[in-house]
């Protein structure tokens, strides 16, 4: 997928990896997800399919990388059981789409980001698709359908993974003697051995990771932003250390700060103002054909008690509840996105290099079988966490975008910070009704 300009006006697939330290973090690209960056590729014209009898609306945001849009309308046209109005969504796409789900002119089959919000779901606006994976389910990423399970009920199937990962520069780790690093404690060591003259040692985005890494560091420490029923996941000193360790590296003078483009493309570490680097999968095509095989790909590591993680996030395709004809929408999302892997496969890695979101088609995808890619694979299978929690409602996104920064650029300090944090979620969450149930 290609970068564009900061807050640009559409989304792409790889957008939705913005939020996965802050959850809201300015993020300039053509990617997947909540946050902008989406950049506009012209005038949004509908295809349909060539079935006949039942019509499906069936939407779509504006993706960036050329040939997407013919794509899925060649997927609608291909299918034999109804017609299907494939619209390409400009402009807002996820408050488009939540003001229409409350009207009568609501599409039959939309796609979201991570899934329809909680709201969507209580409030019946969505339908339950469990019984839409069939026996496939157990092929699906098991971190993306944690993401979209409430109340035991599968609420959207995910339409491709991306993932972001730390990579790394192979001949500066050697000419410096550092091992690529597996512990939080390396990783802090490795950036300062590393840190050469104009050469910084890691690059976690212009803000030093205030807006980018607050998630991958809790669960580095064996944390998330909610547990498993739904309560505030992190009320611990050992997650306030991990988010202090953001600020030791901020203030070490190892990290690239001000670098021309941020975190979301791969120009720091291509022209070696960084080591390492914590970026998106979506960048590995543009890195190999500029270094060669002189690149490396880890996971975010591990601190004491905690576990190696990357974050996953997926668009969804969800069935409106007020649509007309709700089970011929639940057959279309079946057939496009359970049952055809064929068009799966080159909706993942066709335009753009993406993850498949059944596990067992990444083995099929050329451009994910061997070097770095077929690693991140790897990798987002065995470490993946969801981006964010269902739960998390966006004032709780707001607000831990406004402690990381505190932490991070202002020393603030991390426990007094989480513990102010954590009744604003507190509240948020009695707000939903959920202080206790879990949501798997």
């Amino acid at each position: 997928m290609t970068t564009s300009a900061p807050h640009g006006p559409e989304l792409s697939r790889r957008t939705l990896l913005g939020l996965t330290g802050g959850l809201g973090a300015a993020f300039a690209l053509a990617a997947c997800g909540s946050n902008t960056g989406r950049p506009t590729t012209g005038p949004a014209p509908t295809g349909r399919s060539s079935g006949v009898g039942v019509t499906l609306e069936q939407w779509y945001h504006q993706y960036g990388e050329a040939g997407t849009q013919q794509a899925v309308e060649q997927y609608a046209s291909a299918y034999p059981g109804a017609a299907v109005n494939v619209t390409w969504k400009p402009g807002d796409y996820d408050q488009t789409v939540g003001a229409t789900l409350l009207t009568d002119g609501a599409p039959d089959v939309f796609e979201y980001a991570n899934g329809p919000t909680i709201d969507m779901i209580r409030s019946g606006q969505v339908v339950d698709l469990t019984d839409v994976f069939g026996p496939a389910l157990a092929d699906f990423n098991p971190a993306l359908i944690k993401r979209l399970t409430y109340d035991g009920k599968v609420w959207a199937v995910p339409q491709v993974v991306d993932t972001q990962l730390l990579v790394y520069r192979k001949s500066m780790l050697n000419k410096a003697g550092v091992a690529p690093p597996t512990t939080i404690d390396e990783l802090v060591d490795a950036a300062g051995r590393l840190t050469s003259g104009k050469v910084k040692g890691l690059f976690l985005g212009n803000d030093g990771g205030a807006g980018l890494m607050g998630g991958p560091m809790l669960r580095s420490a064996g944390f998330d932003y909610l547990t498993d029923a739904g309560t505030f996941g992190f009320d611990d000193p050992r997650a306030a250390t991990a988010l202090g360790t953001l600020r030791t590296l901020f203030t070490s003078g190892h990290l690239l700060l001000g670098a021309p483009v941020d975190w979301f493309a791969a120009d720091a570490l291509i022209h070696g103002l960084t080591a390492m680097q914590f970026t998106g999968l979506w960048t590995f095509p543009e890195i190999a054909k500029a270094l060669g095989d002189d690149f490396g790909v880890l996971p975010w590591p591990a601190m004491t008690g905690g576990a190696p993680n990357v974050p996953v996030g997926a668009y969804g395709s969800c069935v409106s509840a007020h649509g007309k004809n709700v089970d011929a929408a639940r057959e279309f999302v079946k057939w496009l996105w359970v049952d055809s892997t064929d068009k799966q496969l080159d909706f993942a890695t066709g335009y753009g290099l993406h993850i498949p979101a059944r596990q067992s088609l990444a083995a099929q995808a050329t451009a994910l079988r061997q070097g770095p890619a077929a690693e991140a694979v790897t990798i987002a299978q065995r470490h993946g966490f969801p981006q964010n929690h269902l739960l998390w409602t966006p004032r709780s996104t707001t607000a831990f975008n406004d402690m990381m920064s505190r932490i991070v650029k202002d020393g603030a300090d991390p426990g007094r910070e989480i513990t102010a944090l954590k009744k604003i979620v507190d509240g948020q969450l009695a707000d939903l009704g959920r202080t206790s149930p879990a949501t798997g």
